[in-house]
C-alpha cells in the first residue's frame, strides 16, 4: 500500500491531542525548522507584533509573544521582520481602518523578504466578511486566527512555515481555556491575569459578544496559582481581567462570586496592589464594595462604564439600569470608600441621541464627580442591533457635542485631581518618562499618573511621593524624603 502522506501530516497526526502538550510539541518543531533557516542565513529570525484595543489584546499579545521568543524569534521594534503578527480590534470602525491602512507598509516590506511571514488575529478576525477581505485583496498575509484559538499559533506557524502555503483557522466558539503557555510580560512587576473570557451582555452597540463569545470563567484555583507564581517571579500589582468581571463564576461547576475571588487573590503573599476591568453597573454587589473598602491591597480606582446619562438611551443601549440606579450605586461607593477614583466610559451620538439625552449625560458627569472618562464617538458596527437603528445622528452635531463633552469632563476631572495637590501618596513606579529621561512616571493607588525626579533605582518599586502640581489628569510631583 503506497503511503502518500507529507512529512507535514505525519508530524500532525505524531502531536499530542491534549492542549497545552500539542502546543509544546509544535514549538519544539517550529524552533527546529528556525534554527535550520538561522543557519542559512547566518543570523537570528525577528518579529514584530502590533496590537490594538483593550487590556485582553494586550494580554493576549504577551502570550504570542511568549510563544514567539519561546520558538527562538528575537523581538525588534522595526515591522521590517522575518515575522509580523496584528492583534486586531474591530469595537470601532476606525480601528478597522488603521489595521488596513498599515498593511500596506508589509507588503513592501514582503516583496523585500518573501520568506517574511504575516499574520493577523483577534476581534477583527472573528468576523466573516473581513477574513474574506484579508483572503481576496490581501493575498499577502500568511496566517488567519480569531480569538479563540490564540494558544494554537505554534501549529498555525508550523503548518505555515512547512507547507508554504497560507493559513486560516477561525473558530465560532469554544469552551476551552488554555493557560499555561509562555508568556512574555513588558514589566517584571506588574501583570494581567485573565479570569474570565467573552461577554453575555449584548448592548445594541456592541460587536464583543459576537467575536469573543459567551461568557466562561477560569476556575478560582487556577488564577490564584497564577497569581502565587507571579508573586514569586516579583509581580507587586495584578489586573484581574474580563470583559465584564463582575459576573465572574457564575459558569463555573461551583460558582463563586467576584468578590469571592477578591478576597482569595488578596491572601496572596507579595501581591501588595490588586486592580480589575471591567465593571458592569448591573451586575456589581452590595458584597464586591464591601470587600473592595475592606481591603488594604484593591486598589482605590473604579472603571465603570455609564455610556450615556440618559435612562431612554440606556434602555436602547440594552444596558439593564437607569441613570437614577447607577447615580444610586456611585453614591453607595462614594460612602464605602470617600477615596475612590471613578472613571467611565460615555459615547457620544448613538442613534436617536436628542439635546435632551446629550444634557442628561452632561449631567451625570457633573454628579458622578469622575476622575477621567474615555470619549468615544458611536461608530456604527454592523451585526449590531444599533446599526440597524433608525435616527443615525448628523455628523456635525456629534463633533460639536462630543467637544462639550470633553469640556465638561475636563473641568470635573481637573477639580476632582486638584484636592491630592500637596499631598504625600504612595507610588508604583513604571519607567522613565517618554518626554524626559531625567524623571520617573508611576501611579498611584486611584490610577492617576504622577511623573517626578528620580533615578532608574526606583523603577518596580512602591515610594512616597509629595503631589506638588495637580495638572488635570495628571501630577507633577518629587520624591519624599520622610
Amino acid at each position: 500500500m503506497i503511503d502518500n502522506r507529507t512529512e507535514v501530516d505525519v508530524e500532525m497526526q505524531e502531536a499530542p491531542e491534549e492542549e497545552p502538550a500539542r502546543q509544546r510539541f509544535f514549538i519544539k518543531k517550529c524552533r527546529e525548522l528556525l534554527q535550520k533557516r538561522e543557519q542559512e542565513l547566518g543570523r537570528k529570525l525577528t518579529f514584530h507584533d502590533q496590537t490594538f484595543g483593550c487590556q485582553m489584546n494586550f494580554k493576549d499579545s504577551e502570550k504570542l509573544n511568549g510563544i514567539l521568543e519561546e520558538i527562538g524569534y528575537v523581538p525588534v521594534n522595526s515591522e521590517d521582520a522575518d515575522f509580523v503578527y496584528y492583534n486586531t480590534c474591530t469595537v470601532r470602525e476606525n480601528a478597522n481602518v488603521r489595521v488596513y491602512g498599515r498593511l500596506g507598509t508589509l507588503k513592501t516590506y514582503k516583496k523585500k523578504n518573501p520568506d517574511m511571514v504575516i499574520a493577523m488575529c483577534g476581534c477583527m478576525m472573528q468576523e466573516e466578511e473581513e477574513v474574506q477581505k484579508v483572503k481576496e485583496v490581501y493575498k499577502f498575509v500568511d496566517v488567519v486566527f480569531g480569538t479563540h484559538n490564540i494558544f494554537k499559533l505554534a501549529e498555525l506557524l508550523y503548518q505555515c512555515l512547512s507547507t508554504k502555503r497560507r493559513v486560516f483557522d477561525i473558530w465560532e466558539k469554544t469552551d476551552l481555556i488554555i493557560e499555561d503557555l509562555p508568556s512574555d510580560r513588558k514589566l517584571k512587576f506588574k501583570a494581567g491575569v485573565n479570569i474570565m473570557f467573552g461577554c453575555n451582555n449584548f448592548c445594541s452597540y456592541c460587536i464583543v459578544p459576537y467575536v469573543r463569545g459567551r461568557e466562561r470563567s477560569r476556575k478560582p484555583e487556577d488564577i490564584v496559582a497564577e497569581v502565587e507564581c507571579l508573586a514569586k517571579e516579583g509581580v507587586v500589582e495584578i489586573m484581574l481581567l474580563g470583559q465584564n468581571v463582575n459576573s465572574y463564576g457564575k459558569t463555573l461547576e461551583h460558582p463563586i462570586t467576584f468578590a469571592e475571588l477578591l478576597r482569595r487573590v488578596e491572601q496572596v503573599d507579595g501581591i501588595e496592589r490588586i486592580r480589575f476591568m471591567t465593571s458592569h453597573p448591573k451586575d456589581l454587589s452590595e458584597e464586591l464594595i464591601s470587600v473592595m473598602a475592606a481591603s488594604k491591597k484593591v486598589c482605590r480606582h473604579l472603571h465603570l462604564p455609564v455610556q450615556s446619562g440618559s435612562s431612554r438611551l440606556l434602555e436602547k443601549m440594552n444596558r439593564k439600569y437607569t441613570k437614577e440606579q447607577y447615580l444610586e450605586l456611585v453614591g453607595k461607593l462614594r460612602e464605602a470608600m470617600p477615596d475612590l477614583s471613578l472613571t467611565t466610559d460615555i459615547i457620544v451620538g448613538f442613534p436617536g441621541e436628542t439635546e435632551e439625552d446629550f444634557q442628561e449625560t452632561l449631567d451625570m458627569v457633573r454628579k458622578a464627580r469622575y476622575d477621567s472618562a474615555f470619549t468615544f464617538i458611536y461608530s456604527k458596527r454592523s451585526g449590531t442591533p444599533a446599526a440597524e437603528m433608525e435616527e443615525q445622528i448628523p455628523e456635525d452635531v456629534v463633533h460639536d457635542r462630543f467637544d462639550r463633552l470633553l469640556k465638561v469632563v475636563g473641568e470635573v476631572a481637573k477639580e476632582r485631581n486638584a484636592r491630592l495637590k500637596g499631598k504625600t501618596e504612595l507610588v508604583l513606579v513604571e519607567g522613565p518618562d517618554e518626554k524626559d529621561d531625567t524623571m520617573m512616571t508611576g501611579r498611584l493607588s486611584n490610577n492617576n499618573v504622577v511623573h517626578f525626579k528620580a533615578d532608574a533605582s526606583v523603577i518596580g518599586k512602591i515610594v512616597p511621593v509629595v503631589l506638588e502640581e495637580a495638572k488635570g489628569f495628571y501630577y507633577l510631583g518629587r520624591l519624599s524624603n520622610g
